[in-house]
């Protein structure tokens, strides 16, 4: 078994198999009163594998952070861990609210068989685990996760998302950088995208409904956030919402009315990072045509 490769190329969608199956998805306010927003743990979750070209396969894994506003560090160690070892194999250590889907994949050979690969995570006191493993209920694809993650909409599916691509994203910054607390820090990016699905703002009429899996807009996006590290990191400008935050229409896809932004010039996405406490992050920019992504991680140690 070998870990993730440092550049991640990821389908994502919301599978209607396992965990994600369980919870209906509600697109207005009131969403807020069915979990609290403090105090809960989070749940690793296993999305289901494909098949690679060479016969090896990936495991995907995201999670669920029963909190409506708590976000949750945990390094990587006792507990946020995988087994078999090695116990980091790209897993988050930054956790956001609510839903967060294949956020990272571990790659095992073609003769996995019937091993598994377990992630442990213990938060707020609370210790839960997924399994990943190759049966084949699991098997996902490209198209069955980007529909059922919101690109399809609720009517069955939409014509222009078959055969689209994931995204590109080439980082313009080199991968390590150093800088020190409270120091602006720029980090650029180019994503490229095939123009699938087509550019779509979340409608206004599906508020107040309730869904099995998720709507989102559509149209290329990208957004640089904190995956690892130590302290919050403030960019600038604000960036658009990696998780199915189905409340805020300023900055969420996943909430009533938001519209992709304008592509920038020559489709590069630069932000300033500063950083409130030394230590090693990792950074990662990820694009997002609304059912399929790229992304890269740029790694940034902070000294006092």
């Amino acid at each position: 078994m070998t870990n993730e490769p440092r550049r991640r190329r990821v389908a994502v969608g919301l599978l209607l198999l396992g965990f994600g199956a369980g919870e209906l998805i509600a697109t207005c306010g009131s969403a807020a009163a069915q979990a609290p927003a403090r105090g809960q743990n989070i749940a690793p979750v296993y999305e289901g594998f494909w098949k690679n070209d060479d016969g090896s396969f990936d495991l995907l894994f995201g999670y669920y952070n029963r909190n409506w506003a708590e976000e949750i560090d945990v390094p990587v160690g006792p507990n946020n861990f995988l087994e078999p070892g090695p116990a980091d194999k790209g897993q988050p250590a930054h956790f956001f609210p609510r839903r967060n889907q294949f956020v990272f994949r571990v790659r095992v050979p073609a003769d996995f068989g019937d091993r598994e690969v377990v992630w442990t995570l213990t938060t707020n006191g609370v210790t839960e685990k997924a399994f990943g493993t190759l049966r084949p209920a699991y098997v996902v694809d490209d198209v069955v996760m980007a529909a059922n993650f919101g690109a399809g909409g609720q009517t069955g599916g939409r014509p222009d998302i078959i055969g689209n691509a994931a995204p590109e994203v080439t980082l313009e910054s080199p991968s390590t950088l150093t800088v020190r607390v409270g120091e602006p820090l720029t980090l650029s990016a180019v994503a490229v995208d095939d123009d699938k699905p087509i550019r779509r703002s979340f409608p206004f009429y599906l508020v107040g409904q309730s869904h099995f899996v998720p709507n989102s807009a559509t149209g290329l996006r990208l957004s640089w956030f904190r995956y690892r590290g130590p302290g919050p990191v403030v960019f600038d400008p604000s960036q658009t919402k990696v998780w199915e935050d189905t409340r805020d229409g300023g900055q969420s896809p996943w909430s009533a009315g938001w519209s992709p932004p304008p592509l920038p010039p020559d489709n590069r996405w630069s932000v300033q990072a500063t950083f409130s406490e030394p230590g090693t992050y990792s950074i990662r920019a990820l694009a997002h045509d609304g059912g399929l992504v790229d992304y890269d991680d740029v790694t940034v140690t902070v000294k006092p």
